[in-house]
């Protein structure tokens, strides 16, 4: 029976049925995907459900670094993703170019002991691990301004990386001091020396295609209608806002609204497509799609579950044991707060 034949989806609940596996999908997935998964969620959100799962393998239905963390927190679980998708924040930031940050600050004044690292959760766990041997943690979007309050008490500087938008829209909301650290001009820069947060120079492809003449098109054509944004948005989209928060966040806000609210907002196309029916926009002239979530097919979804059914699975996520052990510090370091 060719692939071309079968009808994919009755196959696809076959072999969901059939073995010990859950599939997991992030919200930015395809609808077609995103409708045949166990479990569904953010990427912090599904890795701590996967904790609770008793399948032996687990099919993330998303981007590297979120099957990575699933790996790091469930070490005994076999994670097959069925596409390497990568995150093109993510990759802006690996552990040379993490190190390169840390020389330039000190090259800037600022000595290596004076540095508590915070990483997003959207990067490598080879990222993660060099955080959580410095003493670091991870966050969230949800969870970044309640992360660096409790990182200040050290009495030490902030190193935020990947994200600066991230990083610099939650130092803007807690009144504090922000600079960027660029690891291709590595001269010292005395600014560093002022700031409360050093945000590393990465930044999400999608939200930044969102722009405050978005946001003025929409005023103008509808106004009472309320904005909402993602804090990986520009700093200048977020301050335009009415709301800003994580996509579970979004998810909320928007529900709790009344009927008949418009509401536009700033993030990806399929999240805010599955968002209501009616009222809903999204901010932007262009199809705000991530290109790496989208790159999962209902056919790679079949394909990954048939390999595991032949005993021959692939695309399965597999770390360095150190690696792995110091990026479950800094997670555990966040979850425990």
């Amino acid at each position: 029976m060719s692939l071309n034949s079968i009808n994919l989806v009755e196959e696809i609940e076959r072999l969901k049925r059939e073995l010990d596996v859950t599939v997991v999908a992030h919200f930015y997935q395809k609808d077609e995907v995103f409708q045949l998964a166990d479990i569904t969620g953010d990427s912090l959100e599904l890795a701590k459900k996967t904790v609770s799962s008793d399948s032996e393998f687990v099919v993330f239905c998303g981007v590297g670094f979120m099957g990575e963390s699933v790996k790091v927190l469930n070490p005994e679980k076999r994670v097959i993703m069925p596409k390497m998708a990568c995150c093109s924040m993510a990759q802006m930031i690996d552990g040379n170019y993490y190190d390169k940050s840390i020389e330039i600050l000190q090259k800037s004044g600022v000595a290596k002991e004076n540095i508590m690292p915070i990483t997003y959760i959207n990067s490598s766990a080879e990222v993660k691990a060099k955080v959580g041997e410095m003493g670091g943690m991870v966050c969230t979007s949800s969870n970044a301004e309640m992360i660096i309050t409790n990182a200040l008490d050290s009495g030490k500087k902030i190193l935020f990386v990947p994200d600066r938008c991230l990083g610099q829209n939650i130092a803007n909301k807690m009144g504090l001091k922000s600079s960027i650290v660029n690891i291709l001009d590595d001269r010292a820069d005395e600014v560093h020396q002022e700031a409360d947060v050093i945000c590393y120079d990465g930044f999400c492809s999608v939200h930044q295609l969102f722009s405050t003449d978005d946001i003025d098109f929409y005023r103008e054509k509808y106004p009472d209608i309320l904005v909402a944004v993602h804090p990986e948005c520009d700093p200048a989209i977020v301050e335009k806002s009415d709301f800003t928060g994580s996509t579970s966040q979004l998810i909320k806000y928007i529900k709790d609204l009344p009927e008949d609210q418009k509401v536009v907002v700033g993030t990806e196309f399929n999240m805010v497509n599955r968002l209501r029916e009616k009222n809903t926009y999204v901010l932007s002239s262009t199809k705000p799609e991530c290109p790496t979530m989208n790159e999962t097919t209902l056919e790679d979804l079949y394909r990954t579950l048939k390999s595991i059914e032949d005993g021959e699975p692939f695309y399965e996520v597999e770390l360095d044991s150190t690696v792995q052990q110091n990026a479950k510090l800094a997670l555990e370091r966040m979850l425990a707060l």
